[in-house]
């Protein structure tokens, strides 16, 4: 699996410090481009990881200009566009498409996680890979000619999914609102909303947070105050003083 360290590879090149920003099976990748007798195996290859950057920066070998929104590569502390990293012919797969996406890697030979810095939760996130475009179409072939019964299947999982997560938040607004009745509806709607979201590792989907318990959503009615109604965010770390600019509305739910 592949894991990043903190510091955005976008900020880093930018500043001309740029951190090592991708491991994979343990091994620092160094470089995308294959070396003579390597040995490395198929799943190391795969594992590249090209970032959706945030700020602008420069290829550190053509000296292009890399803009917001653009693809970066970073090689050692260089940062690469994709024509140097030899991944200029790739086609990016944006995610959404759970099916798609896995056959799609399963049949191209060079693939790379694209991923992009979320600010409010201080990660790197998945957003895509970038595939050979013949392994892409021949994903969504297969993808055509499978069976309808299993695309309904799929269709009728998702619908269910859908409707078990809107039960969830609902019931969560409901036990927000009992265990603080200052809180606003609306305040309440959002909390339950966020932390509910399936497969974001969120206190809400915890076996805690689904069985309605109070520690859980006490926990995220904290961490909805702290980001919404104190300078947490800005403050970093320093929780405590956070904690001591809580504003007056937030102040009057949990007193």
């Amino acid at each position: 699996m592949w894991s990043y360290f903190y510091v955005p590879a976008e900020r880093a090149a930018a500043n001309g410090a740029g951190k090592r920003t991708s491991l994979t099976d343990g091994h620092v990748m160094k470089s995308m481009k294959p070396r003579e007798g390597s040995q490395q195996s198929s799943s190391e290859t795969k594992d590249l990881v090209v970032f959706d950057i945030l700020c602008d920066s420069k290829c550190a070998e053509c000296f292009q200009e890399l803009w917001k929104g653009d693809f970066l590569f970073m090689e050692g502390q260089r940062p690469l566009c994709l024509s140097c990293a030899d991944l200029d012919h790739l086609v990016y797969l944006p995610r959404g498409d759970t099916a798609l996406t896995r056959r799609a890697r399963k049949h191209s030979a060079l693939s790379a996680v694209v991923v992009r810095f979320s600010r409010s939760r201080g990660r790197y996130e998945r957003q895509g890979v970038l595939i050979e475009e013949p392994a892409l179409e021949r994903a969504e072939e297969e993808c055509r000619a499978e069976p309808a019964e299993r695309r309904a299947k799929r269709e009728r999982d998702r619908l269910l999914r859908a409707k078990q997560d809107r039960d969830l938040t609902a019931l969560m607004i409901e036990r927000i609102i009992k265990l603080f009745p200052a809180c606003p509806p609306e305040e309440a709607r959002a909390i339950a909303a966020h932390t509910s979201v399936r497969g974001s590792g969120r206190v809400g989907r915890t076996s805690a947070g689904r069985a309605l318990q109070e520690d859980a959503l006490t926990a995220a009615v904290i961490a909805a105050i702290r980001h919404k109604h104190t300078p947490y965010d800005r403050l970093g770390c320093a929780v405590t003083a956070a904690g001591m600019h809580v504003t007056p509305s937030a102040r009057r739910w949990i007193v």
